[in-house]
């Protein structure tokens, strides 16, 4: 089985787990579950099983690689976290404004690639469909 690519991870959690994030509302809210509208608790396994891989896949490619790759350390010496599992009292959290600019990112690069891809393969079309019509053609 392919393990999920980091463009269908975070699109997976992005589409699961927007609607959260925009419904987030303040403190002073009684309904409110978060205390932070940048941290969204995210369950791993449920992440896992709509992609169809154990849920320590999910788990250690946020934990593991897309922190490290992407959590920063600003100029201030302070922490941006990609993806952390103690954020106040909720655990396992995406910084979902950082994780919908690094999706951005990977949509494009994918856009990109598919592009180049497609145009590669007309001209190499076009390379091998030329010849043979102006072979056809000159034919007396």
């Amino acid at each position: 089985m392919k393990s999920p690519s980091d463009l269908k991870i975070l699109s997976t959690i992005y589409k699961m787990y927007y609607k959260e994030f925009k419904n987030y509302a303040c403190e002073s809210d009684v309904q409110s579950r978060r205390k932070s509208k940048i941290f969204v608790p995210i369950h791993c396994k449920t992440v896992a099983k709509k992609l169809n891989v154990d849920h320590d896949i999910v788990f250690g490619r946020l934990y593991y690689h897309l922190q490290q790759k992407y959590g920063y350390t600003r100029e201030d010496g302070s922490k941006v976290a990609f993806y952390t599992t103690i954020a106040g009292e909720e655990n396992r959290c995406v910084n979902f404004p950082l994780l919908a600019s690094v999706l951005a990112g990977l949509q494009e690069e994918s856009s990109k690639f598919k592009w180049a891809t497609a145009l590669s393969g007309l001209a190499v079309m076009i390379s091998i469909l030329v010849p043979l019509v102006t072979a056809l053609l000159d034919k007396p």
